[in-house]
């Protein structure tokens, strides 16, 4: 015989917080691969590789989400950049959506010409991509780092990504 007071007390709490504790499906990572070019003259220009975690978002009206993210990128030449911030997505229609994210973090430059102007940096990206047929999505992204005249100089270095998404 079941015992339905062992399942009440027991079990069905349980599953109902392994539910809640359970990756949401909107959470996903993006890699990119790109190219930057740095403003200063004779900063060392090099390819760019990115991971980014967008977690669930937080806020959704319509076509528009908000959620948390971070990023990690590391330049061929030895740069790294690790940033925390806001994501935005605007679906368009079942196929393309826009992307934007500002993301502070702090900035690590390899070479003296490098430097842009302190280890405090903002990076801002503005994206146009589309859904996969198999749930995944594909984005082109430009994106600028800048640490927005807080620091004794202010050189920035722009960059474009090509990204995929994959979500879990």
């Amino acid at each position: 015989m079941l015992n339905t007071k062992f399942l009440s007390k027991g079990i069905a709490p349980a599953v109902a917080l392994f539910a809640l504790a359970a990756p949401a499906a909107a959470q996903e990572w993006v890699f990119g691969l790109g190219y930057s070019d740095f403003s200063r003259n004779g900063a060392e220009d090099s390819a760019l590789i990115s991971a980014e975690y967008h977690h669930t978002p937080f806020y959704e009206n319509g076509r528009l989400s908000s959620a948390f993210g971070a990023v990690l990128s590391a330049q061929t030449e030895g740069d790294v950049f690790v940033g925390a911030g806001v994501v935005a997505t605007l679906d368009l229609n079942d196929k393309w959506f826009l992307e934007t994210s500002v993301m502070p973090g702090a900035f690590f430059e390899s070479a003296a010409l490098n430097d842009l102007g302190s280890t405090f940096e903002i990076r801002s990206l503005l994206g146009v991509g589309r859904n996969l047929n198999n749930g995944q999505k594909v984005s082109l992204a430009i994106l600028h780092k800048s640490n927005a005249s807080t620091g004794n100089i202010n050189p920035g270095v722009n960059s474009v990504l090509l990204r995929w998404h994959t979500s879990f």
